[in-house]
């Protein structure tokens, strides 16, 4: 083993996470909730839809940016994804 060892890091605040749902399963309720929280916490959040289906049970995406510097542009690549099916991967 090495005998240095990395810094441990103590928050981030600067990712994007994407949630993939099917559409009618409460998902926009969940995701928006998640956004609420985040913003509470005094972090600034933008979420966007990215392709709302408006027919029950096809996927649906749902994306997050949070940056402490409330940057609300998307950016390039997701850092985490919650995919609740195969069909949304």
């Amino acid at each position: 083993m090495s005998s240095t060892t990395q810094p441990r890091i103590e928050g981030i605040n600067d990712f994007v996470i994407k949630f993939a749902n099917v559409n009618g399963s409460g998902s926009a309720s969940a995701n928006e909730l998640f956004a609420k929280a985040i913003l509470r916490m005094g972090v600034p959040v933008s979420p966007r839809n990215i392709f709302p289906s408006n027919i029950q049970g096809l996927p649906t995406w749902y994306e997050a940016r949070v940056s402490e510097q409330g940057y609300q542009g998307r950016r390039g690549g997701i850092d985490m994804m919650v995919a609740m099916n195969p069909q949304t991967w």
